[in-house]
């Protein structure tokens, strides 16, 4: 292909793009495939000869499109948003051309640089302390990562050789492996699974606390965990805090941790990848009570700030823990201006990067703060409209409290019929839903998602909810406790219940994180 070819193309592509996210409500929301589907459509080898474009262009809608599950449908209400707008995806196009692995200043000084000023402007919309700012007082500042479970195992890795650092210098005839074998980590029992993965990758032991009937970890309780393992001889080191919950958008109190945390050295991170970005509006805030004693906060502007994925920002008060902890310098990686400004290298786990802020950038210059907040704001009034439909009807209960754009909901009949609502829904085919389990209690979760969706999305989605339950009570009385409902959001097989369990710390993984 050459350049005329790829002008002639991309402006195809473009318009391709533009109809498909204009007309998304019009395909079906859930793809009806079954596994191997591709493979019997597609050769078994490459092509021998080069193909014309024109005729790869069409293959798209017939093979590539079947496949898809059309996250930005405003119907599809699983797990949580998938950001994306044109501006972010024209920031893409334009780090897919640029091609620069930015692994550090010298390789492409405006990827790290652009990188330093809009994870300030970022941060300074969701109103953090200055100690974790590029331009703030100390060593502090932001870096994009891919995702917020990559970010929860980097900072337990920072914070685990922080304490094991501490340690052997108090007592250096200790080796490394006795000190992890002591190191013990803390989080909700609504935590995200990727905080146990962190810690099973870690090899450290990592404890789940019971949160409060609110689904929120409350400091007396970390405090007696602390004090209970100390007694056993373990090192408490890490703490996961959870800012808006897979299950249910549940808020820790982080305003009680904290001080426990700084008490015993306890590295608290703060993990809001979702619920994160509805701190650009001050009517939230409330919930940020005590960030000025985490130690890290990440939260996914891919999730519902406008940005397509992957981009999730990490920020940290003290960035020399992560140089320190994962500073490895060759010879052939090092340049003049090294200590000047960031060497993203030692800030991550990848070596490699890509120019991740320049869709960053584009997209809060097109939108600017109002139009972020407006967006936010816009998704949670959705919510709390389904909200009414649902407790108007009278015949369904919601299970935790709607904060923002994620409404908790059961049929009052209790976990078996509300089971079997969810498989007429996705039987149905054309809402999209997850299910959730948490202390006995199994529920639907609608999550506002799609930049697109509208008040009268709401309602439709509502009526087939509406609809779909008229069903299933109808034959209420059949299905029995002793009956196994099983749902599979796949549609292809029913086999697995696919949901969170909040619980358990079972969830699926969609977009790097557990959503």
């Amino acid at each position: 292909m050459d350049a005329e070819e790829f002008r002639k193309y991309g402006r195809k592509m473009v318009d391709y793009i533009a109809d498909y996210m204009e007309n998304i409500r019009e395909r079906d929301v859930v793809h009806k495939v079954t596994p191997g589907y591709l493979k019997k459509l597609l050769p078994s080898e490459a092509p021998e000869n080069p193909e014309d474009f024109e005729e790869v262009f069409k293959d798209i809608e017939k093979f590539i499109m079947p496949g898809v599950t059309h996250w930005h449908s405003p119907y599809f209400h699983g797990y949580f948003a998938a950001g994306n707008t044109y501006p972010s995806i024209l920031g893409d196009m334009l780090s897919d051309a640029i091609g620069c692995i930015g692994f550090s200043w010298a390789t492409s000084p405006a990827c790290t640089e652009l990188e330093v000023i809009t994870t300030d402007w970022l941060g300074k919309m969701l109103a953090l302390p200055e100690e974790f700012l590029h331009c703030g007082p100390g060593d502090g500042g932001g870096v994009i990562q891919s995702t917020a479970s990559e970010t929860v195992f980097l900072c337990l890795l920072a914070a685990r050789n922080k304490i094991v650092d501490k340690i052997k210098k108090e007592k250096p005839d200790l080796e490394d492996k006795e000190i992890l074998s002591k190191l013990v980590a803390y989080c909700t029992d609504q935590a995200n699974s990727s905080v146990h993965r962190s810690a099973l990758l870690g090899a450290v032991k990592m404890h789940k606390l019971d949160s409060d009937s609110n689904f929120s970890l409350r400091g007396d309780t970390l405090r007696k965990a602390v004090e209970n393992d100390k007694k056993e001889g373990l090192i408490p080191f890490f703490l996961c805090a959870s800012l808006g919950t897979t299950g249910t958008c549940a808020f820790d109190n982080i305003e009680e941790l904290g001080p426990i945390c700084e008490k015993e050295d306890i590295w608290m991170h703060i993990d809001a990848a979702y619920a994160g970005s509805a701190f650009v509006c001050p009517e939230y805030r409330k919930y940020m009570k005590g960030i000025e004693y985490a130690e890290t906060f990440s939260v996914n502007p891919h999730k519902w700030m406008l940005i397509n994925f992957d981009l999730s920002v990490m920020w940290i008060k003290n960035s020399l823990y992560l140089v320190d902890a994962f500073n490895v310098d060759p010879i052939y990686l090092r340049h003049t201006n090294e200590g000047k400004v960031p060497d993203y290298r030692h800030w991550q786990i990848p070596l490699g990067r890509r120019f991740r802020s320049l869709k960053l950038w584009f997209m809060l210059r097109s939108y600017g703060v109002s139009g972020v907040q407006k967006y936010i704001r816009k998704h949670c009034q959705l919510a709390k409209d389904f909200e009414k439909l649902i407790l108007d009807d009278g015949r369904f209960e919601i299970t935790s409290e709607t904060v923002m754009g994620l409404v908790c909901f059961r049929l009052k009949k209790g976990n078996k019929v509300t089971e079997k609502l969810l498989s007429e829904i996705l039987d149905d085919g054309r809402i999209y839903m997850i299910p959730a389990f948490s202390r006995d209690t199994y529920f639907l979760r609608l999550a506002v998602v799609a930049e697109r969706t509208t008040s009268d999305d709401i309602r439709y989605s509502y009526e087939v909810i509406r609809t779909c339950a008229d069903k299933v009570l109808q034959h209420s009385e059949e299905i029995t406790a002793d009956e196994p409902v099983v749902v599979d959001i796949d549609l292809s097989r029913k086999k697995n219940i696919l949901g969170v369990n909040a619980d358990t710390n079972s969830a699926n993984h969609v977009n790097g994180h557990t959503t």
